[in-house]
């Protein structure tokens, strides 16, 4: 069973930074797609930024702010995040596929609270 571990979420101010960091059990260097998605209370879940094949997205809302790296060697995704905002306070879960057709595999969660 593969397993994500998350770590680095925390309270911060508006305009400060974060960097969250998801390891996996399995190796990433072949993964088909490994990325950080979202949910603030009472709202859907939503994608903030991935890695699929060769090209990466972010949502709208993070673009300039937060960005997404891996490191192979250490089985890692790492989301820096900076210039926080309250409005991206919510619980920050990591998501891998190694295969189109395989089911995803999700980390606990991480909580990021930006209040001042």
């Amino acid at each position: 069973q593969v397993e994500l571990v998350e770590s680095g979420g925390g309270l911060v101010q508006p305009g400060g930074s974060l960097r969250l960091s998801c390891t996996s059990s399995r190796s990433i260097s072949v993964i088909f797609t490994m990325g950080w998605y979202r949910q603030a209370p009472g709202k859907q879940r939503e994608l903030v930024a991935r890695f699929t094949g060769g090209s990466t997205n972010y949502a709208d809302s993070v673009k300039g702010r937060f960005t997404i790296s891996r490191d192979n060697a250490k089985n890692t995704v790492y989301l820096q995040m900076n210039s926080l905002k309250p409005e991206d306070t919510a619980v920050y879960s990591c998501n891998a596929r190694w295969d189109p057709f395989d089911v995803s595999v999700w980390g606990q969660g991480t909580q990021v609270t930006v209040a001042s």
